[in-house]
């Protein structure tokens, strides 16, 4: 089969389709697409909508990435998921991880408390917001694992630490840190900057997230090799 039938929804910003080029002559990801095209053939609900299931890869090229956030699967309500983890569109209300990232935020750097949780303006300067999982059907977390993503996120992981560039991770919660080890061979502590904490759910973010400062840290870390730091303030 040729890889031409894998343009849609695989279709990649081209710095990352050509980073990734080994990736798409997998047998999983033919199958990961004929998966996708059967669930919503049988009028199952799938998030994001199938154009934006890459937002995350299209808005931080690969060579843009400053800082990695990594998240677990999409949103699973109507309007919420458009491709950047935590994220929702403007206009939806912001989950309760999302409201305590932006809790921690005005702790950590006295910023106000956004109107929206849209994180595209992160996005924009090199925070790559990507979710293990990228796809998931409407009201079933996690019903996609499994099918390939991981497999196909790992690859984006690993094409990033390779970089030879500083780079902060920012590990939130038990998932995330997971995924992490599958990479610790390839940790360079010159150029990344490792930081763990508890995921921002209200069902942990009082065991370490909270408190845990990880915007300012990031900000130093890329201040310290001269990169120009994140502007976390949501407008």
């Amino acid at each position: 089969m040729e890889n031409s039938t894998l343009i849609h929804p695989f279709e990649l910003e081209p710095r990352w389709q050509a980073a990734l080029q080994e990736e798409f002559k997998q047998n999983y990801l033919i199958d990961l697409a004929v998966f996708l095209d059967k669930e919503r053939a049988q009028g199952i609900s799938v998030f994001p909508p199938k154009n934006l299931i890459f937002n995350a890869l299209w808005n931080t090229p690969l060579d843009k990435v400053k800082v990695v956030i990594i998240g677990q699967d999409p949103y699973h309500g109507p309007g919420q998921a458009h491709g950047l983890s935590f994220s929702v569109p403007v206009g939806i209300p912001q989950p309760p991880s999302l409201k305590n990232i932006f809790k921690e935020i005005a702790e950590d750097l006295s910023l106000p408390a956004p109107s929206h949780g849209c994180l595209l303006s992160w996005a924009k300067q090199g925070v790559l917001l990507l979710n293990t999982t990228l796809t998931v059907r409407q009201g079933e977390p996690m019903s996609h694992e499994g099918k390939g993503w991981e497999k196909f996120t790992d690859a984006i992981v690993k094409s990033l630490m390779e970089q030879q560039k500083p780079m902060v991770f920012l590990l939130w919660g038990k998932h995330a840190q997971k995924k992490w080890e599958t990479f610790k061979a390839l940790y360079n502590a010159k150029q990344h900057l490792i930081l763990t904490a508890a995921h921002p759910s209200p069902f942990s973010a009082h065991q370490g997230f909270f408190g845990c400062r990880h915007f300012s840290k990031a900000n130093t870390w890329l201040q310290k090799h001269n990169l120009t730091p994140i502007d976390w303030k949501i407008c």
